[in-house]
């Protein structure tokens, strides 16, 4: 029965099921090309990042057993736009390579205590097959536990999961279990017979012969040219460079995989194939995009006036604004998205004080698992980093007013931000608290520095680390990068790249309340107490006796609660340098996300009120 239910998962694979685009009927096929197998060898690693790189690769598939894994996680590190994905492993098919489980799994092994070679009986290995012997469902959930956390471990940004040789799927418990893991983890389960329909997606193979590199390119070619649109395939093939090292490898029934996989490698790096994907305007994806993208639908569908939106894109280029990018959610859906230059979907773009907010949700993550509180003592933290003579502003000093930019200090502490020997913390410490925590308010981005440092001490945990089991993960934000102090601490008030759909997920997320999906990730009064008004503000280095502008002029001077600003039309934002916004709208229903390098950020926001606020119906 587990034989059959095998053969019918390998099926699966060649079917083609009828699916619907993520983003509804698109003009043009979305393909995912994904490479598995890395970790296995050095010069599969070497495969994949070239194929990665210079070709077509987006998804690769990583198992960590494997004794090149601490190379992979490397490299995946330095390149951490490539979306990846935990390939579980239960087999070891390499006559002369091997790998071992993570876990005492004495009923995955063989008698040299190495998983089995095959997954399903091979007559050239009789009695070496996972079906042929007696599994254990608690051995494989406890080694696919091992394995994912070792995965996540090391690489934070993994997506989603898949099988080795069908490890996740060749009998209908294994597919129950890793269903479930794939929901406690945030990690998809890709390669179950119900992913197809789930996400709706369509595996493709080559259409004809594929032994040589020539065949492949021709075959693979002719699958391109019959993809139809508005609808989503995967491609899965194992990429390899050949060499001496490859040369050692194969088992009986398959013994020219250095010739084979280099061929898979050409391909994925074929310049024909590159050509022909772009004349046909196929659009490559990753499984991120395929399983965690906003869904989208169009201004009409959500009451959103579409002239409106073109008015205002007319109106930033009449004005000279150089604006990077534009997405507008309303009803939880994409109903525009624009980049502009050589800005696009797929490139994080540099946020400035827009970090400040990601920080603050860390803090609010802290909070609601009881790792502090905001009226915590901030010397408490840091007695050593405390300078000689201690006064009593600083001694009231809180958390809270980190995060309400009320420090106490008259002037933001300032440090060399290109590097040097001195102590960030000590620095901010050592400057003068002039004024009692919470009655004064200057913006401070060195007081968000030390809120990261805060949750960095609290967690054991970098704040980039910290978030993304809570926060990226779930919403599925991968690629994410987030600079350091010389300390090595997040910096937190800046220095964070992400993309612009990130924005909007974490614009939407704070429009909802904290509730993603139908799961509550924060507190509903984490949010009401971090976008409501704290403290009256003041734009970034004004002093009060000095300003000459109205509230009614300027979104500057409608309040500031926890590393997010009040605007004016009832809304909140995160905000940052030369134009980076998250707007939350929430008489709307909406959220507006918008990368830039503009200096009059008032300006900037002035449009987006004169046209795009009254095409919200």
């Amino acid at each position: 029965m587990k034989t059959n239910y095998l053969k019918k998962l390998l099926g699966s694979f060649l079917l083609c099921m009828a699916s619907v685009s993520l983003f509804g009927q698109q003009a043009n096929p979305r393909l995912i090309v994904r490479a598995d197998d890395m970790g296995a060898f050095h010069s599969v690693n070497e495969a994949f990042i070239k194929t990665y790189q210079d070709g077509i690769v987006t998804s690769a598939e990583v198992m960590v057993v494997t004794p090149w894994f601490p190379e992979a996680v490397k490299m995946l590190k330095e390149n951490p736009l490539l979306d990846v994905g935990l390939h579980l492993t239960i087999t070891s098919e390499w006559e002369n390579m091997k790998w071992r489980p993570l876990t005492p799994c004495p009923s995955l092994t063989d008698c040299n205590g190495y998983f089995y070679p095959m997954m399903s009986p091979n007559p050239a290995y009789p009695g070496q097959s996972i079906l042929e012997n007696k599994w254990n469902i608690r051995e494989i959930e406890q080694e696919f536990r091992a394995q994912i956390e070792l995965a996540l471990k090391n690489i934070p940004q993994i997506s989603h999961l898949s099988g080795h040789m069908f490890s996740t799927g060749f009998d209908p418990e294994v597919v129950k279990l890793v269903k479930r893991l794939g929901e406690e983890y945030n990690l998809p389960a890709m390669d179950r017979m119900d992913a197809v329909e789930q996400y709706a997606f369509e595996y493709i193979g080559y259409d004809g012969p594929k032994r040589t590199p020539e065949e492949k390119e021709a075959s693979f070619i002719k699958r391109l040219n019959s993809l139809e649109n508005g609808k989503t395939y995967m491609f899965l093939d194992h990429p390899a460079l050949s060499n001496a090292e490859v040369e050692t490898i194969g088992h009986i029934g398959y013994e020219d995989v250095s010739f084979d996989r280099q061929g898979v490698t050409d391909l994925f790096t074929s310049e024909m194939v590159k050509q022909v994907i772009k004349d046909k305007g196929i659009r490559l994806i990753n499984y991120n995009d395929l399983t965690k993208a906003l869904p989208r639908s169009t201004p009409a569908a959500e009451k959103v006036k579409a002239k409106g939106i073109s008015d205002y894109l007319e109106a930033v280029k009449k004005s000279g604004q150089d604006v990077h990018s534009l997405m507008i959610v309303r009803n939880g859906k994409v109903v525009t998205e624009h980049w502009f230059g050589d800005n696009a979907a797929d490139k994080p773009h540099v946020m400035f004080s827009v970090s400040k907010t990601y920080t603050a949700t860390a803090i609010g993550f802290a909070v609601s698992e009881g790792k502090l509180k905001v009226t915590d003592k901030v010397m408490s933290f840091f007695p050593d980093k405390m300078p000689a003579t201690i006064n009593d502003n600083l001694k009231a000093l809180e958390v809270r007013h980190l995060l309400m930019m009320s420090s106490g200090h008259d002037v933001e502490p300032r440090v060399n931000r290109e590097g040097g020997e001195t102590d960030w913390l000590q620095a901010f410490f050592a400057a003068p608290f002039e004024h009692q925590p919470g009655t004064f308010y200057v913006y401070n981005s060195m007081a968000t520095y030390v809120l990261s440092a805060i949750v960095q001490k609290v967690t054991g945990e970098k704040v980039i680390d910290y978030l993304y089991p809570r926060l990226f993960r779930p919403l599925g934000i991968t690629g994410a990068v987030w600079e350091e102090s010389p300390q090595g601490i997040n910096i937190g008030g800046w220095g964070l790249y992400i993309k612009t759909e990130d924005m909007a997920k974490l614009g939407l997320l704070i429009l909802q309340k904290g509730n993603w999906n139908g799961k509550q990730l924060l507190p509903e009064t984490w949010f009401a107490e971090a976008t409501k008004e704290q403290i009256a503000s003041l734009p970034a280095g004004t002093r009060r006796e000095d300003l000459k502008m109205k509230p009614k002029d300027s979104d500057w001077l409608q309040g500031y609660g926890y590393q997010m600003w009040r605007s004016r039309h009832n809304s909140f934002r995160a905000d940052g340098a030369r134009g980076q916004y998250i707007l939350i709208l929430p008489e709307k229903n909406a959220v507006i996300a918008v990368t830039a390098q503009i200096d009059d950020m008032q300006a900037e926001l002035n449009l987006i009120w004169k046209y795009l606020l009254p095409a919200l119906k």
